[in-house]
């Protein structure tokens, strides 16, 4: 099997297929596949974070068929609009199913994600393949030496932090929750269902960090109830809003590549396939 790394900085399997590409100056991307002879299947891997990745996945996957390759698989580590996975108000679209029908037209042989949002992303795809974050928590807390207790940051992420917990041998989990204004998305009103946290290394599991509201709201409200060393695991790395304010309040943030390369103070990052 061949590899196919669209992202030069993203290439989880080695030696990629050599190519070319380029956006035209009416924006449509663009790609030319140097090698004449290719295998029968390939993979294809790329971050999605613009329409004009996407583009890009989409005409290389027209080449590829062009050159008479019949199994092409696909590893997309962000999904993107993985969490507008339901409409809460009315005009809105269901935005993640708009991402998955078009990757389904593509007839993939295999499309891999690393830990969607929900249960929504993998049920929209065709032969899906999740990888789960259960051995990425594990490469975290191996990072920590002292006890931990696992932090649940709202109700949504309740099911998946259990799961992680019994993969790692049973951690506490202390469940959390805040609100949300549907319309204006302003977050409030953060609790800890547990009275004392001993002056215990808590440490936050979510998939994705965007500008950090709730994990920066979250951490006055674990201060407030004795936390000591706070650290925060993120399968998803966005950081929107950077990190200034996040490596105030966290002794560690913990996440992958999956969405972009960092190199920052007090940010550990992991590749997503080792």
């Amino acid at each position: 099997m061949k590899f196919l790394h669209l992202d030069p900085s993203f290439t989880p399997y080695g030696k990629s297929i050599v190519f070319t590409s380029f956006v035209f100056n009416g924006g449509e991307p663009h790609i030319k596949i140097s090698e004449e002879s290719m295998d029968n299947e390939v993979t294809i891997t790329h971050r999605l974070n613009s329409f004009n990745d996407v583009g890009l996945l989409l005409v290389a996957t027209d080449a590829l068929r062009r050159m008479d390759v019949k199994l092409i698989n696909v590893l997309i580590p962000y999904f993107p609009a993985a969490r507008q996975d339901r409409v809460m108000v009315g005009g809105e679209s269901l935005s993640v199913k708009v991402y998955a029908d078009i990757i389904n037209a593509q007839q993939y042989n295999q499309v891999t994600v690393f830990d969607p949002h929900s249960e929504v992303t993998p049920a929209l795809l065709n032969n899906v393949k999740v990888i789960q974050n259960y051995e990425f928590v594990k490469q975290c807390l191996k990072q920590i030496p002292e006890e931990v207790l696992l932090i649940s940051p709202d109700g949504g992420a309740l099911k998946k932090i259990y799961k992680v917990s019994e993969y790692l041998g049973g951690i506490e989990v202390v469940e959390c929750s805040k609100k949300r204004d549907v319309k204006t998305g302003k977050l409030s009103g953060f609790r800890v269902y547990e009275e004392d946290l001993k002056g215990k290394h808590c440490v936050i599991v979510d998939d994705i960090c965007d500008g950090g509201g709730t994990f920066l709201g979250l951490a006055t409200a674990l201060k407030e109830k004795n936390a000591g060393k706070l650290s925060l695991v993120v399968s998803h790395g966005i950081f929107s809003k950077g990190f200034e304010e996040l490596t105030k309040s966290f002794d560690t943030v913990f996440t992958t590549n999956s969405f972009r390369d960092l190199e920052e103070e007090k940010v550990i990052q992991f590749p997503v396939i080792k």
